[in-house]
């Protein structure tokens, strides 16, 4: 990207334009990872994350960093016109499923899902739950009273690592997360539930009715519903949809 031979010197001389432009906190979000180097040896290597990364490919005077520069000012631009209509967030994440190959009724279930979700971290939030952690602890008591497993376990047992769990359910998973999301909502509307440990007890009432509408639903199926199975489309199905989008993009 930057074209130059020597890449320890444009480094340090990168990072001083990177503080002389006001990015003060660079070096707190640099740190140092072993990495293989070319010659076979691990070595110290600067390392951030993505934020960063995006931060200091603006700083790079070079014609091979301006697609990239040029994306993220369009990314940007988008952030700001789904801020002000929101509607355009939700058509642009139905495109995306599109080309992934989902087909129209799985998404029109994990857009349902999505909104389900969103109306519940509104209500936990009226209710006073602030931490990022606590979100997570009530959305993994949700979870075991719905599946018997928790997010990370689920993920687990799909062989999934950063991706997202929701995209990888099939309909009836789906199905039952929205229900035992939904009921907890409606109940802790109902009880206006004040503290961390009350909301724990509503997401475990939640799940619950889930979880035993799964159970029920398993014995009249006679298979279990929790699968280690990945909802993915077709490879064959995501190159027909891709064509498809193309071609109406260009007619």
């Amino acid at each position: 990207m930057t074209g130059t031979d020597r890449p320890r010197k444009y480094w340090n001389d990168l990072k001083k334009k990177l503080v002389k432009e006001g990015y003060s906190e660079l070096s707190e979000n640099i740190g140092q990872l072993k990495i293989m180097a070319p010659d076979g040896k691990k070595r110290e290597t600067d390392c951030a994350n993505t934020e960063t990364i995006f931060r200091i490919i603006q700083t790079v005077p070079s014609p091979k960093a301006e697609p990239l520069k040029r994306w993220l000012a369009k990314v940007g631009y988008e952030r700001v016109q789904e801020i002000e209509d929101p509607e355009l967030a939700t058509k642009r994440t139905k495109i995306l499923y599109k080309l992934n190959g989902y087909p129209e009724n799985w998404i029109e279930k994990r857009m349902r899902g999505i909104a389900i979700r969103e109306e519940l971290t509104d209500e936990w939030q009226k209710c006073g739950v602030k931490e990022q952690k606590e979100y997570e602890i009530l959305t993994a008591e949700i979870s075991k009273a719905t599946f018997g497993v928790t997010p990370s376990e689920y993920k687990k047992l799909k062989g999934l690592k950063r991706q997202n769990l929701r995209d990888h359910m099939d309909d009836l998973e789906l199905i039952f997360n929205m229900l035992g999301e939904r009921v907890t909502t409606e109940i802790s509307q109902q009880e206006k539930s004040d503290t961390f440990v009350k909301n724990k007890m509503v997401a475990e009432r939640g799940g619950g009715v889930a979880g035993s509408a799964r159970k029920q639903t398993e014995k009249e199926l006679g298979r279990p519903i929790v699968s280690k199975e990945n909802y993915l489309p077709k490879p064959e199905d995501k190159k027909r949809l891709n064509k498809i989008l193309i071609f109406r993009s260009l007619n």
